[in-house]
């Protein structure tokens, strides 16, 4: 490795529990909290186009801000050929996700960094807990016939209930679309409501799968009903979609977090998932989310990636900041 530059120590804020954010326990099902929403596509997407050359972070605010957003991550397989291995693999990168000599170069060898959450699929829990240990790493586990959702409701439920069960402390689930394209909202609200409370203590996430929803106006409607049906989170994606995680649509997904804070005192959260691979990118979501919902959204209790690729290019970032150099890709293994 080359010899390293002295840099200046950066300093991101802790990635620990925010235990004064109020959980979401929803509202009743009301259709003129939404009805009149109709989303202009230009001025989204116009606003959308401005943000990567309205603000950039550079030098030791960049590193800092890369270290933030480790804290960010759900670091995920949901792959069709994941393994106990890899599952072990996933998890000890989880609990060390940046190498130790970058960290003492970033004068950042004594802070506790993680990432925010595993994602896996339910069989894959009892490995996760095994590897975590107690590093309070909470696991997600995708349920509900994830990606398709096009299983029964009270099958869906159930696979809620084995994962909360299993150990999981998150629940990513997947809404009909069928509903969101047949303007079916009451069956929306009351599919959602139900997986809240097959829930339990487990936070839930609700994954809209935006890139199978053919209108922001409808996306904004989604997220309405969700947040009414007690989501904790609302995420873009499953990522297995053939567009999935974009700045335009989780602008529309953030205006309806902030209106719907205004109005209830609930703060829900938001997951931006899928096609999410590098840094420049993780600090282009950041930048959103401070501007549209401020520094208070920047944990994450409110703001989680969806990523499996991302840790690896933030930490070889990282390590150009400290070195002047870029490695390649395959010195920072398993992200």
């Amino acid at each position: 490795m080359a010899k390293t530059k002295s840099r200046k120590k950066v300093s991101p804020s802790s990635n620990g529990v925010h235990s004064s954010i109020k959980r979401n326990d929803g509202i009743p099902f009301n259709t003129e909290l939404f009805d009149g929403i109709n989303v202009n596509k230009s001025a989204v997407e116009r606003r959308a186009g401005s943000l990567g050359k309205r603000r950039s972070v550079k030098k030791q605010w960049q590193a800092a801000w890369l270290l933030k957003a480790i804290g960010f991550i759900d670091l995920t397989t949901l792959a069709g050929d994941d393994t106990k291995g890899n599952v072990y693999r996933l998890c000890a990168k989880a609990k060390s996700p940046v190498r130790q000599d970058i960290l003492e170069a970033l004068g950042m060898a004594d802070v506790k960094i993680q990432t925010g959450a595993v994602c896996v699929y339910h069989n894959f829990i009892k490995h996760a807990a095994d590897a975590l240990g107690d590093s309070n790493i909470p696991i997600a586990a995708v349920s509900t016939g994830f990606p398709s959702g096009n299983i029964p409701l009270k099958e869906r439920l159930k696979q809620i209930e084995l994962s909360v069960a299993a150990g999981a402390k998150e629940i990513d689930i997947v809404i009909s679309r069928d509903l969101v394209l047949n303007s079916e909202w009451k069956k929306l609200y009351d599919e959602v409501a139900a997986c809240r409370r097959a829930c339990g203590e487990a936070h839930m996430k609700t994954i809209l799968a935006t890139g199978e929803i053919p209108t922001y106006t409808k996306v904004a409607k989604a997220s309405w009903v969700s947040m009414m049906a007690g989501s904790d989170f609302i995420k873009t994606s499953t990522g297995k979609e053939p567009v999935n995680a974009t700045i335009p649509v989780s602008l529309v997904m953030l205006r309806t977090i902030r209106e719907y804070q205004e109005l209830t005192g609930y703060k829900v959260g938001f997951k931006p998932a899928g096609g999410i691979r590098n840094a420049k990118q993780a600090l282009n979501w950041m930048i959103l989310i401070k501007e549209e919902l401020g520094d208070e959204w920047l944990n994450p209790d409110l703001f989680r990636f969806g990523a499996s690729s991302l840790l690896g290019d933030i930490e070889r970032q990282l390590e150009h900041y400290v070195t002047g150099r870029y490695s390649a890709s395959f010195r920072h293994p398993l992200a």
